[in-house]
């Protein structure tokens, strides 16, 4: 039996449990609970024992009669809101919104970048960056390279080597950073496609 289906019986299993501590929870008896839900007794209390197993035909009335989503009464395990809640955060005049929750690894994050009349100050530090442009102009000094990138255009770069980014021009520049802590690199794989 593979992980899945034991997880889908275990969670069976416990339903029984389940429906004895909440009827009991509500004072409710075994008598009551079959006129309310036109369940007999006998399955009523063979379902609480784990003599019967739990359908859908059993399981509806018994969630409506509880008032509970038929989620409570099998232990299903909550799915989590797929929306990502982004907490922008000031950094140095700059909005900094990180895209991953998990520390260390590649972390990513997506900057907005006002304009400023400020000096580039080249700093290093280990790790590894890739940037990617969405809108607007940066500034990219690296090395003894100074760069101005556009939307769409990517810049990859060890982090060892003295580098500054800005807004290039009179508006915020936006773009996604994939950081390396310890010298991880993004690895491109692509196919390339049928030769015409």
């Amino acid at each position: 039996m593979d992980d899945e289906a034991e997880g889908i019986a275990a969670a069976l299993d416990q339903v029984g449990a389940r429906l004895k501590r909440l009827r009991i929870q509500r004072g409710v008896t075994l008598t009551e609970l079959a006129e309310t839900t036109g369940i007999s007794k006998s399955t009523l209390s063979r379902l609480e024992t784990g003599q019967r197993k739990p359908s859908l035909e059993l399981l509806l009335p018994l969630a409506q009669a509880y008032r509970v989503p038929l989620d409570d009464l099998v232990g299903a395990p909550e799915v989590g809101d797929p929306r990502i809640t982004l907490k922008p955060r000031q950094v140095n005049g700059r909005t900094v919104i990180p895209l991953t929750k998990q520390p260390g690894g590649l972390q990513s994050w997506k900057m907005v970048i006002p304009p400023s009349k400020a000096a580039p100050d080249p700093r290093v530090h280990e790790g590894y960056e890739w940037m990617y442009v969405l809108s607007g102009r940066l500034r990219l000094v690296l090395g003894d390279h100074d760069l101005v990138l556009g939307p769409g255009e990517v810049a990859e770069f060890d982090t060892r080597v003295p580098h500054w980014f800005g807004s290039a021009g009179e508006q915020p520049v936006e773009l996604l950073s994939v950081f390396g802590g310890q010298g991880e690199r993004m690895h491109v794989r692509a196919k390339s496609g049928p030769k015409r």
